[in-house]
């Protein structure tokens, strides 16, 4: 058994090497989506194209109205009139307009009156630039309460305490969940298609008259794969860590040993499809819409499950990707937390039993 084993071992290396498609999918692809993704993607918002009116022009009010000049987040223009400021706004070339207000100079300190109207097609940039301008106020309160030597009175003082991604950077975020996308691509693309593509070129044919049992033949595809999957997760995490910077706070032993298990189960996805689909074609788009879509979608990757309706919420629990992105960016970002890494460790455990149970069950040696 060994030596046949070693000799589907060496076939499948060696067909690697004359077919570097698979080579293409385990380092070049993962190399492309990080760069497209890490660079491409991103939650934060920074000089963001706001309007700033001033109804009368004076030293407050321009005081006030260069916090928004000075700000990284915002990218200010001066408008003469609030009508000029919503024409622009209509025509898309800023996303907030701010209006100071003829009396704002003699108010301040009581209620100066600052308008903010902002557009709400994207709702979610509407909401990050409200809460800007919210914090860009109370930071201007202060200095210049600070600057009349007066205290500022607020009824509730907020102590702000950020855990695990300090920064606010979604990259040290949204990387490690792609890691776990690119990830499944790998394994589920790389077992189907080689399977598939024996079945088109006929040379499973010629291999299940050997004496190789189907045991066999799964360990043989499934150990150069994943040899060459962590190849490729290699790669991501060397990008993730120097290229992007994203923190790795866990041990990179735990890291590659929920990879591991994480990649086995992807390769049971790939040889899962390879048992059903006996064309590439067929298997590569089973593998993209049945395995990337949804680990794309419902992993948490960048949408927040609890968000989610129920039905969906419960339909992601059938998602490999779910458990590996937890445990991604808690071994990144938290570190070795092991109330979230062995729950979701062991969720993966069981759907790589049911996917390689699966695959037995619709795997058999014969030829129809």
């Amino acid at each position: 058994m060994n030596r046949r084993l070693g000799g589907l071992i060496k076939k499948e290396f060696l067909q690697i090497v004359r077919d570097p498609s698979s080579i293409a999918i385990a380092f070049l692809m993962p190399l492309v989506l990080l760069l497209l993704f890490g660079y491409g993607v991103s939650l934060d918002s920074e000089h963001i194209p706001i309007g700033v009116v001033m109804e009368k022009q004076n030293a407050d009010a321009s005081n006030f109205a260069s916090i928004f000049h000075d700000s990284r987040y915002f990218s200010t223009r001066y408008y003469r009139s609030t009508r000029s400021a919503t024409d622009a706004m209509i025509s898309g070339k800023i996303n907030a307009i701010v209006v100071l207000k003829q009396d704002f100079s003699r108010r301040i300190g009581h209620d100066a009156p600052v308008q903010l109207i902002l557009n709400g097609v994207d709702e979610n940039t509407a909401r990050i630039v409200s809460g800007y301008v919210d914090g860009a106020f109370q930071k201007w309160l202060e200095r210049d309460a600070a600057m009349r030597g007066l205290p500022l009175e607020t009824p509730v003082r907020i102590e702000q305490r950020i855990r695990f991604n300090s920064e606010l950077r979604s990259r040290n975020f949204l990387v490690p969940g792609l890691v776990a996308v690119i990830m499944t691509l790998i394994g589920a693309l790389l077992t189907a298609l080689v399977m598939a593509r024996e079945w088109e070129r006929g040379t499973m044919e010629a291999l299940l008259v050997t004496p190789v049992s189907m045991g066999e033949v799964i360990l043989g595809k499934l150990i150069p794969y994943f040899l060459l999957g962590m190849g490729g997760l290699a790669l991501s995490v060397a990008m993730a860590l120097w290229l992007f910077e994203v923190p790795l706070r866990g041990s990179i032993w735990v890291l590659f040993a929920a990879s591991s298990l994480f990649l086995v189960t992807a390769l049971g996805m790939g040889l899962f499809i390879s048992s059903i689909a006996k064309s590439q074609f067929v298997a590569g788009q089973i593998a993209i819409i049945g395995t990337f879509l949804p680990a794309f979608i419902l992993s948490g990757f960048i949408f927040d499950i609890n968000s989610m309706p129920k039905i969906v919420q419960f339909i992601t629990h059938i998602i490999a990707a779910r458990y590996y992105v937890a445990i991604l960016q808690t071994l990144f970002l938290a570190g070795n937390e092991w109330s979230v890494i062995l729950p979701n460790a062991g969720a993966l455990v069981l759907l790589s039993v049911l996917f390689f149970g699966l695959t037995w069950k619709n795997t058999r040696k014969r030829l129809e």
